[in-house]
């Protein structure tokens, strides 16, 4: 990532962290989280509610205990009603929760001169586009990609692979179910599994 001063004095802009589980999304919104403080610039951050692991539900926490106080939010609306109006960064964790609402709320903040910071997992335990997360990468001026190691072959791993009992959890399971290591695995596309559940493969007979 290259940002320099070219944006910095244009007002605000949108920067989107992508990436499957593990591969340090968190980690480098903290980073970026801890930069802006150091600069003195005024920060907020905000993350799903569903999303309570480790520090709990009024932190943001990486896989490595990393934390910052955050406001947890239901919806994309909720982040204007508790903004802080002398913010100028604004952080958003696990985007991909949020509602679809989370792309006009990011660039009004961003027209309006804040630098907005999303986090998020680009693609589901299927491998399809996980909410709002396509939406925000193509409206942002800069997006980074980040990648886990595959847990299997040790490539670098795009995919978050779903376990249930050990296993690859089918097709049809719910798109959303919030866990860490015990439920989830970083994996590289040629290891990444999405056996049929029985209603689709019912409909492949």
């Amino acid at each position: 990532m290259s940002l320099g001063g070219s944006y910095s004095t244009s007002g605000g802009w949108m920067e989107v962290i992508a990436g499957s589980m593990f591969s340090g999304k968190t980690e480098e919104l903290l980073r970026r989280v801890r930069r802006a403080t150091i600069a003195r610039k005024r920060v907020q951050v905000f993350k799903s509610h569903l999303d309570d692991r480790y520090a709990g539900l009024w932190a943001v926490s990486s896989h490595d205990r990393r934390t910052v106080e955050a406001v947890p939010v239901d919806s994309s609306s909720q982040i204007l009603l508790r903004l802080d109006p002398m913010a100028q960064v604004i952080a958003i964790d696990e985007a991909q929760f949020l509602d679809t609402g989370l792309v006009a709320v990011a660039g009004s903040l961003a027209d309006r001169g804040r630098r907005v910071i999303l986090a998020g997992i680009d693609t589901d335990f299927r491998g399809e586009p996980f909410g709002c997360m396509p939406q925000l990468m193509a409206a942002a001026e800069v997006v980074d990609k980040l990648h886990a190691i595959c847990v299997l072959c040790g490539a670098p791993a795009c995919r978050t692979q779903r376990l249930i009992d050990g296993r690859p959890a089918p097709y049809n399971s719910p798109v959303i179910m919030v866990g860490a290591a015990d439920a989830y695995e970083a994996r590289c596309r040629a290891c990444h599994q999405v056996p049929a559940g029985d209603d689709a493969q019912r409909r492949l007979l």
